[in-house]
């Protein structure tokens, strides 16, 4: 993957492949010796992108 500076004025065309949600990722927190215990579950939404075309205007 690279990445070049085109500049200002420049536009990206895109279009929307999917939009799901990633992997489960929980969240325990525990504080010992005083019984304190809590758990939580977290599923960020992502969307998956397709570059159609760069318009690099100079």
């Amino acid at each position: 993957m690279a990445s070049v500076a085109i500049g200002a004025g420049a536009s990206v065309a895109a279009e929307i492949v999917e939009q799901f949600k990633t992997d489960k990722v929980i969240v325990f927190k525990k504080k010992r010796r005083h019984n304190y215990r809590r758990k939580a579950g977290h599923r960020q939404n992502m969307t998956l992108i397709k570059i159609v075309g760069i318009n690099a205007s100079l």
